[in-house]
């Protein structure tokens, strides 16, 4: 009984991840034309790539399981889109951009980082070994992605700190020449 409870909740889980990455595709283009920053472009125009494989990945799953591949509605995927899509709706310019859309990616990351360490797991405890192995291969991905995207940051902050100091010098210039005028 309790072998078939987990069976039913590694496929459930299964469904959540396939929506999720579904959604995935239609954000990360977005991500991508947002992104002012060649290397982060290029990042998730890749990812894209990457995730047209995972659905790939899913699919054969779901077959070898003999069910259909369908999602149920990944509500924690929805909420990170949005709040990624909030952050394209700001002002921000440039490196500050770059790096928020930097951040909302990671939070993606993450996500699919732990979903994808759990369903890895229940798979390998179900003996769906080559599942399993399907799996882990994304999950070795979505954590190379989270990596790269890490060492962009690195670049990318340092440039969104001055980007900002340099605006608020800039700022502060104007407030002293409004009041030398004044």
């Amino acid at each position: 009984m309790k072998h078939n409870a987990l069976k039913d909740l590694y496929i459930d889980e299964l469904k959540d991840i396939y929506d999720a990455e579904n959604r995935l595709l239609k954000a990360l283009p977005k991500m991508a034309k947002a992104a002012t920053s060649e290397d982060l472009r290029s990042g998730f125009e890749a990812h894209l790539e990457q995730t047209r494989g995972h659905v790939e990945r899913l699919e054969e799953i779901f077959e070898g399981l003999g069910q259909k591949a369908a999602g149920k509605k990944c509500n924690a995927m929805v909420g990170l889109i949005k709040e990624g899509e909030e952050v394209m709706d700001e002002d921000f310019d440039g490196e500050v951009m770059d790096a928020a859309l930097i951040s909302a990616a990671q939070r993606v990351e993450h996500y699919e980082i732990a979903a994808y360490g759990c369903v890895a797991a229940w798979a390998e405890l179900l003996g769906e070994s080559e599942a399993a192995a399907l799996l882990e291969k994304t999950l070795a991905e979505e954590k190379e992605t989270d990596q790269k995207l890490t060492e962009l940051s690195r670049e990318i902050n340092v440039e969104a700190k001055s980007e900002s100091e340099g605006s608020g010098k800039e700022e502060a210039n104007r407030g002293k020449a409004r009041g030398a005028h004044a």
